[in-house]
């Protein structure tokens, strides 16, 4: 068993504006309950995106326009608070591919990383510009390429940066370390059986 390299990530973008986006607006604490992370997609951004009587708010995530949006542009400090993996899990099953913001909190970063969302860094100047054209025009694509450290969309060429560590971890297919422990199973078992485990 082992990864799949990522080096490129593609896809329709819908800008949920915001600095300090934490992870309880993400996720509401209340779905932290659940058996399995399935049902986790539907819950993404819950409280903000319907009422109490579960009417919709509106919200830019259920908009017709943004329907099937794959990358989700937002802005500073995005996934701070609580180190819930729940967040980058809902984020996943909602059908979102990766995250571009100005920057992002230490654990929601690596949470996403060992699930294969890439999640990029990316200046206030060229993040407005970005968000601002996929809001005018929600059919672009946005091209992330992770090797070349930049994002296409439209005829316009964004740069971007990423952890080298993280970079390197995508391009490789070892982000997510199960994957690598269970790829390297015979060495496992070959240092427990040296040290009197087996």
């Amino acid at each position: 068993m082992s990864g799949v390299a990522i080096g490129k990530v593609s896809g329709r973008g819908v800008y949920v504006e915001g600095n300090d986006i934490d992870t309880d607006r993400i996720i509401p604490a209340r779905y932290l309950t659940c058996v399995t992370f399935d049902e986790l997609g539907p819950a993404l951004f819950y409280d903000v995106r319907f009422d109490e009587h579960g009417e919709s708010k509106g919200h830019v995530l259920d908009s017709p326009r943004h329907s099937g949006a794959a990358i989700l542009i937002s802005d500073n400090n995005f996934g701070c608070g609580s180190s819930r993996e729940h967040a980058p899990q809902a984020i996943m099953r909602f059908g979102l591919k990766a995250v571009i913001a100005g920057s992002f909190a230490e654990i929601f970063h690596g949470n996403c990383t060992t699930l294969g969302i890439p999640c990029v860094v990316m200046d206030d100047k060229n993040r407005f510009e970005l968000s601002k054209l996929v809001t005018v025009d929600p059919t672009l694509d946005i091209i992330i390429d992770i090797e070349q450290l930049q994002i296409i969309c439209g005829n316009q060429v964004f740069p971007i940066t990423m952890k080298e560590s993280v970079r390197e971890a995508f391009l490789d297919a070892t982000y997510d370390p199960l994957d690598t422990l269970l790829a390297s199973g015979d060495k496992v078992n070959s240092v427990a059986e040296k040290l009197g485990y087996l």
